[in-house]
């Protein structure tokens, strides 16, 4: 793809270069600067149909790579979720077996008033 891009910006050179010599050394003929017009329309025309493929792989490689992060992104996020969960579960449970050995009576059963 960088071949082509290459290419066609060197064609593109050269076809500027050559309006440049040719309009210096003398006046151009109509045949000649309608071919040289044409010339330069189809380099442009090549060259823009080159920088479009090469955005429209950048864009599909992009999004994919996209894809990929949002997975990752979603996996960390649940994991980070589920010890959150087991370390307020543990958390809870030994605030409980806390209360029960402090106070001598179970943290479900009803307080004495």
């Amino acid at each position: 793809m960088k071949a082509t891009f290459m290419r066609a910006a060197s064609a593109a050179t050269f076809a500027l270069a050559l309006v440049g010599v040719t309009h210096a050394q003398s006046p151009e003929t109509s045949d000649t600067r309608a071919a040289i017009k044409d010339d330069a329309r189809t380099v442009g025309h090549a060259l823009a149909h080159s920088a479009r493929t090469v955005g429209h792989e950048v864009a599909d490689k992009s999004r994919h790579a996209g894809y990929a992060v949002r997975d990752k992104s979603k996996q960390a996020g649940h994991a980070v979720a589920d010890t959150a969960k087991s370390v307020g579960r543990n958390v809870e449970q030994g605030a409980h077996k806390v209360r029960k050995t402090v106070t001598g009576t179970s943290a479900d059963s009803p307080q004495k008033d």
